[in-house]
């Protein structure tokens, strides 16, 4: 603010600066008093933008958060501070609010190590009571935690609205990859920065609550990356003080939004605590008039948990229950999907400790926070790729029930010998009547290969594509006698499209001896989640949809520095790396477009796609004529619009998701900017067309292509068609049938190396022939690069064409 801390200064012309009370990441708080209001104490908020920001990106924070603290100047609740004025300074946006005596709830954290039950479900549901307020105004917090709930002497207030969104953007408009806020109280979603909604904070409530009560986080773990990995694959602690708090923690803590307490039932939760609880507030810690009043906390303060006690905690993993389920629409993203019981009869699965190493001896076991591989790369948990194009899914929600988990044992060694001939005419693409059976001769050995997809839900439709085209590629080598002596048999689990329901399918893969591969999953987020078990078990794991960069190169790839995760890992499909280039050659050479104007929704799949594109266009000789960032949730563009038309492009690309590419491209139209809108698949899905009426022309690529574009695709088709499966074969349904015969001709290999038997490491023996196999498949050549990526990638432009998706070219994925 320029400010000399020792002379005081004027801000608008009305507030003096008294003293500076507190300073963060991201700015400093001032206690000031209102001249025009006789002297009222307020608190100023300061906000500083990082060194080095461009003055493009600072005037588009400064409209945003403007813009977003205004919108909280409408909240007029006891439990939301009140912002009496929106200011700017120097330069610098800056909040005028009210000035709370007290204490912040870290701070009684701090002194106290720990609050009663009944003090914290009191400042629950007064926190409760003040989101309600928030989020019927449309207003997510995003940065709940205890360094901003203020503990006044009759008043339990959140603070902070708007900051958590400056700070988002700020991280993500500089693309530094660094997450801004405070992970030990932000979910999953948010972590991999998907749009927010009001589970976020319902999330945060909880996070906020176990510590306040248990003394110390949900989570713990050394580092950004192993906390937030944490996050993403291990259930929380389970608390030791919380008592009667325990179910609504639980319920909170649900890492699918979709199984998260809705704030209702929260509130009833906490209302029960407080009815059995007894009667009377604890006295709540106030200062003395005079003394020193609690600092309005600034993004990024962290806090300082109690000292954590080393002695481990096991944690099952929640299940749900099968008997309660409603509808309810996803966020764009596709990350809320359906959640149904595993198979009947099979043994639940287990989880390690959080705090303990894993055995090298226990399959299965959650690894160590450090060990895991990924936090983010926002997946668009995949997509349908019909006529129509694609819909996202919908989702059940059900009650949380928390159960004790079975422990599985390590399973027996394969020592199998194999018997059987071969006959002429094997190999990748079998004849037709493939799914006719097990043929004629006998097999001594079962080989089971396990499939992990949704079964259930509206992404069923794509799961079950995936299994049938699996069963197809096994009954096909089955009759075919492809492996002497072995008949290769499906064990199809359903993932639910959630990272918690794959990886517990994972460790019953892992549990079950004959399984020697497996194949899916269908969604980027549950491979994430099943990589290290697996990858500990030596279990390949071939996906056919999988598109998450991460996966293969590592945290690091869009710097330039690739690391395999897994040496166990492979799919048959291309990658998001792949889809900016792509639509670049598209635009340049068969769209004629020569000035591109570029605009990303901020999400780090949004700004991976346009890094992508950029540099793929203008090493065509392609211009970016303007480039700018929108959040995901703004659906206002005129002023956006009116810029891209004075800019003269001739095309728009858009890293991001249909619900902000929808009204966007509708704008530009009606703006008179006639230029076609192209995005990646993201933005290929028939909501697109049906929520946008001026999309016609619009263009998206799409990962892979149709199954009768593909080399063996028709052959493939007329054989999954004899072979009467009630459902489509799919988007992925030609790439699982290749991800299903990589690991069927690992096995042959493995099985001709050992004189026709399979080792007692056959698990690893299949992982290290997997990395060498090569044939022609349905898709085409299939064969994996150092890294695990299929050497034929290939991508679809689709076109907006009488309303509807239309494939317009498919092709690889290089110049």
């Amino acid at each position: 603010m320029g400010v000399n801390e020792e002379i005081p200064e004027l801000i608008a012309g009305r507030y003096l600066l008294v003293e500076q009370i507190g300073q963060g990441g991201m700015g400093r708080v001032w206690r000031g008093v209102d001249q025009q209001l006789f002297g009222r104490e307020v608190a100023i908020k300061e906000i500083v933008f990082p060194p080095g920001m461009d003055e493009g990106d600072r005037a588009t924070l400064l409209r945003r958060f403007t813009g977003e603290a205004r919108a909280a100047v409408t909240l007029s609740h006891p439990g939301i501070i009140t912002i009496h004025d929106v200011a700017e300074h120097d330069g610098a946006p800056l909040i005028v609010m009210e000035f709370i005596r007290g204490q912040s709830l870290a701070a009684a954290i701090r002194e106290q190590g720990r609050l009663s039950v009944r003090r914290v479900a009191e400042i629950g549901s007064a926190m409760l009571d003040a989101l309600a307020e928030a989020h019927a105004a449309r207003i997510v917090h995003r940065d709940i935690k205890p360094d901003n709930v203020l503990l006044g002497k009759d008043r339990v207030v959140l603070t902070d609205f708007g900051i958590a969104h400056l700070a988002d953007a700020t991280t993500k408009l500089s693309h530094s990859g660094i997450v801004i806020g405070t992970p030990q109280y932000m979910p999953p979603e948010q972590l991999e920065g998907k749009r927010p909604t009001p589970a976020n904070d319902l999330w945060a409530l909880g996070a906020t609550l176990y510590h306040a009560v248990e003394g110390r986080p949900p989570f713990d773990a050394e580092g950004l990356h192993a906390l937030a990995i944490a996050v993403f694959t291990r259930p929380h602690r389970p608390p030791v003080q919380a008592g009667p708090l325990t179910p609504v923690l639980d319920a909170l803590l649900a890492k699918d939004p979709a199984q998260r307490a809705s704030a209702a039932e929260a509130a009833e939760l906490l209302g029960a605590v407080l009815r059995g609880t007894g009667p009377g507030p604890e006295p709540v810690p106030v200062p003395e008039q005079g003394a020193d009043p609690a600092p309005v906390p600034l993004p990024e303060a962290p806090t300082q948990p109690a000292p954590t006690p080393t002695e481990p905690d096991p944690r099952p993993l929640p299940e749900r229950s099968s008997e309660q389920s409603s509808l309810t629409p996803t966020t764009p993203d596709g990350s809320r999907h359906p959640v149904a019981d595993g198979q009947p009869g099979t043994p639940p699965a287990t989880t390690a400790p959080a705090t303990t190493p894993v055995p090298e001896s226990v399959p299965g076991s959650v690894p160590p926070a450090e060990e895991v591989v990924s936090i983010g790369g926002a997946d668009r948990d995949r997509r349908s790729a019909g006529t129509a194009g694609r819909r996202r899914t919908l989702t059940q929600r059900s009650g949380v029930l928390a159960v004790a988990l079975a422990t599985l044992a390590a399973g027996s060694v394969l020592t199998w010998k194999l018997t059987g001939d071969e006959p002429a005419g094997g190999g990748g693409k079998a004849g037709a009547g493939g799914a006719g059976g097990n043929g004629s001769g006998a097999s001594s050995t079962t080989v089971v290969i396990g499939v992990d997809a949704p079964l259930s839900g509206d992404l069923s439709f794509l799961g079950a594509g995936i299994k049938h085209s699996a069963d197809l590629a096994v009954k096909t080598a089955n009759q075919k006698r492809h492996v002497p002596g072995v008949t290769f048999e499906v064990k199809a689990l359903d993932d639910e499209a959630l990272p918690t329901a794959g990886q517990r399918n994972a460790e019953r893969f892992i549990a079950d001896d004959k399984v020697l591969g497996v194949v899916g999953p269908l969604n980027s987020a549950v491979a994430h989640s099943m990589l290290e078990p697996l990858e500990r078990a030596k279990l390949v794991n071939v996906s056919p949809a999988n598109t998450s960069p991460v996966l293969t190169h590592g945290f690091d790839w869009a710097k330039g520095t690739k690391s395999r995760q897994s040496t166990t890992y492979f799919r048959t499909v291309a990658t998001d790396v792949d889809q900016g280039p792509f639509a670049a050659r598209y635009l340049y050479r068969d769209a004629g477009k020569r000035k591109v104007f570029v605009v990303d929704d901020n999400t780090s799949y949004g700004t991976g796609l346009t890094a992508g594109f950029r540099s793929g266009f203008t090493a065509l000789g392609g211009r970016v004529v303007g480039a700018d960032h929108v959040a995901p949730e703004d659906g206002e563009f005129s002023a956006l619009a009116a810029k891209v038309r004075a800019s003269g492009a001739d095309a728009v690309y858009f890293g991001g998701y249909y619900t902000t590419a929808a009204p966007l491209s509708r704008q530009l139209k009606e703006a008179g900017a006639n230029i076609p809108l192209m995005g990646g698949d993201g933005i290929f899905d028939p909501q697109y067309t049906e929520t946008n009426d001026r999309a016609e022309g619009d263009l998206a690529t799409g990962i892979g292509a149709p199954a009768e574009d593909l080399p063996g695709g028709r052959d493939f088709l007329s054989r999954y068609r004899a072979a009467g499966y009630p459902d489509e074969a799919g988007a992925y349904g030609a790439y699982a049938y290749d991800a299903t015969w990589a690991v069927i001709e690992a096995v042959k290999a493995v099985a001709a190396a050992h004189g026709g038997s399979l080792p007692a490491n056959a698990r690893a023996r299949t992982a290290e022939a997997v990395a060498g196999v090569a044939f022609d498949g349905v898709t085409g050549r299939v064969a994996f690069d150092e890294y695990g990526d299929t050497v034929n990638r290939r991508l679809t432009v689709h076109a907006v064409k009488g309303g509807d998706w239309k494939s317009v070219k498919s092709g690889p994925h290089t110049p």
